[in-house]
């Protein structure tokens, strides 16, 4: 089926597709077509904590991007040599993070989509508004990571999901949940099916020959070298993160198949609201954590041993094991997403919250100014057109690095949160998008 959605709140159309008649009587205003936006008591605890965690896992993914003077290994950003704690940081990073960020990202992005779509309808929103609201706040996330690109982060993510976004929501955000799990599937398939071929073609290939890339690769052909944040020339540099920026928005947010299968499960995972009542969906939750992350720390282990070797792998075997660990990291994102949702469950039946908890969820209300704030406290001093300290860090060092950064980032929120602010960023997103002055 590819019609429109049956499910929704009980005070939208049933369908979404007929939209209430306008009032004739002239004595009776119009009503706002948009409410504003997600108050502070309509905020469910596990996405807001997924969020506060996967900013620590970006920080730590791309702080390894910041190690421009280091020799990277063949088939890993990370350094080829290094002290025996370097080796172990790679390895967890390797294991535990590498190609398992952005699953998480585009998960909770689909599904704050349409979170937003849900509420503005069941607040007497058009469809027509809504679309509208949904598409200005794309663009303006296609600017919003323009921006970042060319002042601050090669790998800006913000472009690539505005652009996915953009497509994903025309084409999917009113289909059925059949239609959403068929074209997952679809994409899954195709992700198994060239990760298949990719191992195959080094079963088979002629002995001495070359090995291709993996067939989704933490750093596929299309990322960027670490060495472009060895350019000590600003407005050099400016130039190659845009040119690379542009390639990011369509190979991130489109050829990175993980992203559709991730953004296309959040939509069908908020229709069911199942972060926002985990109780009522433990079973599948716990299924997914269960299988998800041991699958993905599985794999990822293997490359990771392979990369500080330990395993002694041919130059096929290591690619093969690369992008197998690489194509799990889906599972593993998804599975990280579970695992916070029975936590926001257990957490739920306190009365009260720590402050560490409080920290954490205040990083994830604060997400787009978290992540735009980790390259303001990173590039500047860690490239060399900056201070240059990448290129006196090695592993273990940056990570401790970015975890302060973003320790320094929770403290911020913890801080705002206090005081009943927003974050910059979501506040300036908000009144672009809604064209309002909220905040």
């Amino acid at each position: 089926m590819t019609g429109h959605d049956p499910t929704g709140p009980p005070t939208s159309d049933d369908a979404g597709t007929h939209e209430p008649r306008e009032s004739t009587a002239p004595a009776q205003p119009a009503p706002p077509s948009l409410r504003g936006p997600v108050r502070p008591g309509e905020r469910a605890l596990a996405p807001d904590l997924a969020r506060g965690f996967m900013l620590l896992l970006i920080v730590l993914a791309n702080s390894t991007w910041y190690l421009w003077a280091a020799s990277p290994g063949e088939l890993s950003i990370h350094p080829s040599d290094g002290s025996l704690l370097d080796r172990i940081v790679q390895g967890v990073l390797i294991t535990a993070v590498d190609a398992r960020t952005y699953p998480i990202f585009a998960f909770l992005f689909g599904y704050g989509m349409v979170q937003l779509w849900l509420r503005q309808r069941a607040a007497g929103a058009t469809e027509r508004d809504v679309r509208a609201l949904l598409r200005r706040r794309n663009l303006w996330l296609l600017v919003f990571g323009f921006v970042h690109a060319a002042l601050l982060w090669l790998g800006d993510v913000l472009g690539a999901y505005g652009f996915a976004g953009l497509i994903f929501g025309w084409l999917f955000l009113r289909r059925t949940d059949r239609t959403l799990l068929v074209w997952s599937g679809i994409f899954t398939g195709l992700l198994a099916a060239l990760t298949a071929l990719s191992v195959l073609a080094f079963i088979v290939a002629p002995e001495g020959a070359a090995p291709a890339e993996p067939a989704e690769s933490g750093s596929p052909s299309w990322f960027p070298s670490s060495e472009l944040n060895a350019e000590e020339n600003y407005l050099a540099s400016m130039v190659l993160r845009i040119q690379v920026w542009a390639f990011l928005v369509v190979g991130q947010g489109l050829l990175t198949i993980s992203v559709p299968i991730a953004i296309l499960l959040g939509f069908w995972a908020a229709r069911r609201r199942i972060l926002e009542e985990p109780g009522n969906h433990l079973r599948l939750l716990r299924i997914t954590a269960a299988v998800g992350i041991p699958l993905g720390w599985l794999t990822g282990l293997l490359h990771a041993l392979d990369h500080v070797g330990i395993l002694s792998l041919s130059a096929e075997e290591s690619v093969a094991v690369a992008s197998i660990a690489s194509t799990t990291g889906i599972a593993t994102g998804l599975g990280y997403v579970a695992l916070f949702g029975l936590i926001a469950h257990r957490l739920s039946r306190r009365t009260s919250r720590g402050p560490v908890l409080t920290a954490l969820t205040a990083v994830g209300k604060r997400s787009l100014s978290c992540y735009l704030a980790q390259s303001v406290l990173c590039a500047p001093v860690l490239t060399a057109w900056g201070l240059g300290l990448g290129a006196h860090l090695h592993s273990a060092t940056m990570a401790l690095f970015a975890t302060g950064v973003w320790l320094v980032t929770a403290l911020l929120s913890y801080l705002q949160e206090r005081a009943g602010q927003r974050g910059p960023a979501e506040v300036l997103l908000r009144r672009l998008s809604y064209r309002a002055s909220y905040s």
